[in-house]
């Protein structure tokens, strides 16, 4: 089977919930052309940093650092790569409603374990099925061996901050850490861009302007339509609110304009044309897979250690059976389980997400349990480590 054969298969059932059409032939090409582009105002800092010392134009770390915990404007004479970067990011857009970011935020926390089941399982292992984004990974080792916990531990601490209450607005911890990944994509790009080690013919520039948008659609309609299908209810009001935040942090991390979307039906538009267009799952995909499994078994807990990594593994496999199919497990070479798990967490979302609501106490309730569940990941993730993503790159 081919690939976009097997890519529309896998695409069959979203394009049917989701009421989608097929893509056209303009925005097939649009979605492999921007395969081959960059973020530039982020290319041109990381360029920039190559520079020899003495030159004005030059861009240094402490540099970064500082304008991204204080702003452009406690830098003296930036460089123009750099002036040119933050003057972009720190000019928040006329549409960005921050109180209907703060919905979105609250929206998201609220899902709870549910959130990281869909991210970690469908977005993240899912998205193992397809070369380009798999092959990068295991080439910066981010997430394979002793590294992926700690990975893992980034993303979902990253997906925290950004999901409280203010936290994009301009200076809060949010928006600093968004321009902060941003950055440090640009950075890894050049530096595999310009290494003479990666194939961007066959599988576009390493970090690419389709991969990011195509990321940005996981945290949005991916979510979306993936807690749905564990049974938690999602209001249009609360879909548009979760939609307009990541549209807003996607505009922060330079995604095309585009490709940023009002609703979830256009973001499933989207992802569709972006799933027909990627390629067959590679060498990396299983390796990946496999290592974000075991991470199960090295995960803290405050008691029943052993029990309870064990039962995390088989429950996520479990889950996987009925996120990516059988079709899923097999390209990445994972072992096809009985799906008991499913209907647990089903039962539980139904009485969590349709009865809790209906009362005041009861989605005050649902609150705590989303912030409970954050933290109960986040803990068992970084353990005794620093909560925080990883440094820029030198």
């Amino acid at each position: 089977m081919t690939a976009v054969a097997r890519n529309r298969r896998t695409g069959r059932l979203l394009r049917l919930l989701a009421g989608l059409r097929e893509p056209t032939a303009s925005e097939l090409d649009t979605v492999g052309r921007r395969s081959l582009e960059r973020d530039e105002l982020g290319a041109a800092v990381a360029r920039a940093m190559r520079l020899p010392k003495g030159s004005p134009e030059r861009v240094t770390m402490p540099m970064l650092r500082q304008a991204i915990a204080e702003g452009l404007a406690s830098l003296d004479n930036p460089p123009p790569a750099v002036r040119a970067f933050f003057e972009r990011v720190e000019t928040v857009p006329d549409w960005v409603d921050f109180d209907l970011c703060n919905e979105g935020a609250r929206t998201f926390l609220a899902f709870g374990h549910n959130g990281r089941d869909i991210l970690t399982q469908l977005a993240l292992i899912g998205g193992y099925r397809y070369a380009g984004p798999a092959d990068l990974l295991v080439e910066t080792g981010g997430l394979t061996g002793d590294r992926t916990r700690r990975r893992l531990a980034e993303t979902q601490h990253w997906t925290c901050v950004v999901t409280e209450q203010d936290a994009m607005r301009p200076g809060a911890e949010g928006y600093r850490t968004t321009v902060h990944v941003r950055l440090m994509h640009a950075l890894v790009n050049h530096a595999f861009e310009t290494n003479g080690r990666w194939d961007s013919s066959a599988l576009g520039l390493p970090i690419n302007r389709t991969d990011q948008a195509g990321t940005l659609g996981l945290f949005s309609g991916a979510v979306l339509i993936g807690v749905r299908s564990l049974g938690v209810r999602v209001t249009g009001e609360q879909s548009r609110a979760v939609m307009h935040l990541w549209k807003y942090i996607g505009w922060l991390m330079g995604i095309d304009e585009d490709w940023l979307c009002d609703n979830e039906h256009d973001q499933h538009q989207l992802n569709y044309s972006i799933l027909l267009a990627s390629a067959d799952v590679s060498a990396a995909g299983p390796k990946l897979a496999r290592a974000v499994i075991d991470v199960e078994e090295s995960l803290d807990y405050p008691n029943l250690v052993a029990l309870r990594r064990r039962y995390g593994r088989a429950r996520t496999l479990s889950m996987l059976r009925v996120l990516i199919g059988k079709p899923g497990l097999e390209d990445l070479r994972l072992p096809v389980t009985i799906p008991w798990a499913y209907p647990i967490v089903l039962g539980q979302n139904i009485v969590r997400y349709w009865l809790l609501p209906m009362t005041p106490a009861g989605r005050r309730r649902l609150e705590r349990f989303g912030r409970r569940s954050r933290e109960q990941t986040r803990a068992r993730f970084f353990g005794a480590q620093d909560r925080a993503v990883a440094d820029l790159p030198e």
